[in-house]
């Protein structure tokens, strides 16, 4: 990887105090002092009191269905199934997909719909298009609505609604995501150039089954605008461990890029399809087949898995939404004594706080979310909410933080995240729980690899330089924070204002 030595002056490197010239020499930062002399041959860079942060992570992202969604029929403005029945209509009359491909729309949100979604409403959408499949996604990919023509393509004729919750829906999101690898790649190009313009350097990527390989050939075929570690589920656990690849360990000719990842599994399923494993039942499923949620893998299957993952050194993600698969995924990392993540945490009990601490157990979380779920939380989740998204509570029973977007759940743009964790609110509506918040310190600080919101000499030389300042920022300013320039490894891969 070829860098130059580039000197960045007069740097604001902290929330207060003077400013700071930086040296970056050899791909990490070689000095930071208030005046370094400038030597023959370097580049020099006038920030003039522009802010330098380490770069910046998004910490859990599925990245193919970030950048396939954006490919899609948007409906995450739809407040009804019947919205969301006229922008199918309006997509199948106006931009039909090919012949014998499906239609997909992503990003609906059922939970406060007045009505409900059903087969029969899509099939009555556009009549003269009845042959046409349709599926679309929801906006926590924990289900789909698909009509009568996709239920026949996929084997579901004889399901009563055509809303296929969890793993029933499993093979139609393999069938729409098998994109020919060029096509993909291209569109990767094109979303990691936006990422590093918005301060990012690095991601981790949870994207099922594994996606280690494709992101190896991306980095060999010249897309080298950001470090991407690279989970694998169960289904490769044999594979990734035959391999004998380790949590951390870098994949050879990627330049240092491309490292091996975590072990992800996904113990419930989400608040808005009313699936995240909880203790109390939900309001109106009392009597259903699945009242508290669905507990996808029960204890006697999670904890043999970590074990065979943590033996073979890779750290397990555990992906734990209600507060009873939380406190069950604590048990199982007490019990197989391993450390790692629970991915969103988004529901806990009081008495599991100190837990994340004492396990070594970090808490990987997507505070966007609770702007996204604030209202469901709040019918669905009544009387709880004030342990939900408990990000303060957290830090302060002494959690290790990492903030995320789960991308395509929500925009991969740390700064937007970083606001929801900071703020608590969005489009001017009150902050919710704000005793839940977050100083920015902190947040900027779980939004960096190194955990801290300052540069240190030694550092990898993987930073930001912002135009504003973010450590006085207020909410909004922090969603639209302007980005002057980014850093990975000593290159720069967004330059814009500097």
């Amino acid at each position: 990887m070829t860098t130059t030595t580039t000197l960045l002056r007069g740097a604001r490197t902290g929330p207060s105090g003077p400013l700071h010239d930086v040296l970056v020499s050899g791909g990490r930062v070689a000095n930071i002092a208030e005046s370094i002399p400038a030597e023959p041959g370097w580049e020099v860079v006038e920030l003039a009191g522009r802010t330098v942060l380490p770069g910046l992570w998004d910490h859990h992202v599925h990245f193919d269905q970030w950048i396939m969604a954006r490919q899609r029929l948007d409906l995450s403005g739809a407040a009804s199934a019947a919205e969301a029945v006229a922008l199918v209509a309006e997509r199948l009359r106006t931009r039909p997909p090919e012949p014998g491909l499906p239609l997909v729309g992503y990003g609906f949100r059922d939970a406060l719909w007045p009505d409900a979604p059903h087969r029969d409403l899509l099939d009555a959408a556009a009549p003269e298009s009845a042959h046409v499949p349709v599926v679309l996604m929801s906006g926590d990919l924990h289900c789909c609505w698909i009509n009568s023509a996709a239920a026949g393509r996929y084997g579901w004729q004889e399901h009563p609604t055509g809303i296929l919750r969890e793993s029933e829906w499993q093979a139609i999101q393999q069938d729409i995501t098998d994109v020919p690898a060029p096509l993909l790649d291209g569109w990767a190009e094109v979303a990691t150039a936006e990422a590093a313009a918005r301060g990012v350097v690095g991601v981790v990527e949870l994207e099922a089954p594994w996606r280690l390989d494709a992101w190896t050939r991306r980095v060999r075929a010249g897309n080298r605008a950001l470090r991407v570690v690279c989970g694998v589920w169960p289904a490769l656990l044999e594979e990734a461990v035959a391999r004998g690849l380790r949590t951390g360990e870098v994949i050879d000719g990627t330049e240092g890029l491309v490292e091996m990842g975590p072990f992800k599994v996904i113990t419930d399923g989400s608040l808005n399809t009313r699936t995240a494993y909880c203790h109390d039942p939900y309001p109106g499923l009392e009597d259903g087949a699945h009242p508290h949620g669905m507990l996808l893998v029960p204890p006697d299957q999670l904890a043999p898995m970590m074990e065979k993952a943590w033996a073979a050194g890779l750290r397990p993600a555990v992906h734990a939404i209600g507060d009873w698969a939380n406190n069950l995924a604590l048990d199982a990392f007490e019990r197989v004594g391993a450390q790692g993540a629970i991915e969103h945490a988004q529901l806990l009990d009081d008495a599991d706080l100190g837990r994340f601490a004492r396990l070594g157990v970090v808490a990987s979380v997507q505070p966007e979310h609770a702007m996204d779920d604030r209202d469901v939380a709040d019918r669905i989740w009544a009387g709880r909410t004030g342990r939900a998204f408990a990000f303060g509570a957290l830090l302060m029973a002494g959690a290790r933080l990492a903030l995320g977007s789960d991308a395509p759940v929500s925009p991969l743009d740390p700064w937007i995240t970083m606001a929801a964790a900071v703020d608590r609110g969005r489009d001017g509506r009150e902050p919710w729980h704000p005793e839940q918040a977050i100083p920015i310190e902190a947040a900027i600080a779980a939004s960096t690899r190194t955990g801290r919101a300052e540069l240190t000499t030694g550092d990898e030389a993987d930073l930001v330089v912002t135009g504003a300042d973010p450590f006085t920022a207020s909410g909004a300013d922090l969603r639209a924070m302007p980005v002057a320039a980014t850093m990975l490894g000593g290159r720069w891969t967004w330059r814009e204002s500097i």
